[in-house]
Parts: C-alpha cells; sequence; structure tokens
C-alpha cells in the first residue's frame, strides 16, 4: 500500500459529456466523475516503469445509470493504463440516472507519480 503515497491517480474532473444543457448536467458530471475516481486504481507494474499519462474512455450509460459499455477514445501511452482505464467502467457498474435518459460521457482518467 505505501506504493500509493507517492502517486497521484485521479479522473479529471471536467468530464466531457454529450447530454443537453441543464442544471443538473453538471452535477450529473461530477458525481459520476467521482465514481469513476474512487475505482480507479493505479497498476503496480505501471508504477513500477514509471508510467504516467492520461486515457480518454467514451463510456455509455443508459436511463437507468447502467454502465451498458465503453471504449478507448485516447490511449494514454502505456497497454497497462489503457487496460485500467477501460476495467474502471465495469466495476463502477452503475451510476445516478442521467438527466435527460441515456447518454455517453469521455472521462479522462490521468495517472501521475509524485
Amino acid at each position: 500500500m505505501s506504493h500509493f503515497k507517492n502517486l497521484v491517480c485521479a479522473v479529471i474532473g471536467s468530464a466531457l459529456f454529450s447530454v443537453p444543457a441543464m442544471a443538473d448536467t453538471g452535477d450529473w458530471v461530477k458525481q459520476v466523475t467521482r465514481a469513476f475516481a474512487a475505482h480507479q486504481t493505479y497498476p503496480a507494474t505501471a508504477e513500477m516503469r514509471g508510467e504516467e499519462g492520461t486515457a480518454k474512455v467514451k463510456v455509455y450509460v443508459g436511463a437507468d445509470g447502467a454502465v451498458l459499455r465503453s471504449e478507448m477514445v485516447a490511449p494514454s501511452g502505456s497497454s497497462t493504463l489503457d487496460k485500467e482505464a477501460l476495467s474502471v467502467p465495469s466495476r463502477v457498474g452503475h451510476v445516478p440516472a442521467p438527466p435527460s435518459g441515456a447518454t455517453a460521457i469521455t472521462v479522462p482518467m490521468t495517472w501521475k507519480l509524485t
């Protein structure tokens, strides 16, 4: 666990999304971003190799908040980090229901050693 002391592992709070602009949308994006951040880890092999980067994953969310599928939009430059980025949505499984029904959100996930 000590290897987590010297890293920053965060989902960028300004996630890109494709839902109509409305008051609840910003709150929903923040909730989804927090859910992904809570399930994101720094793979030990990537940490040992000093790998850092940001991967952007497009996540399709059903009207009920179920994570339906995900796809890589922009890789991080590390296959290990990319694999982790694609596994996060399935670990989350369910997010709050989107305010405007089924949608997709692009979530940047960043790994940085400090």
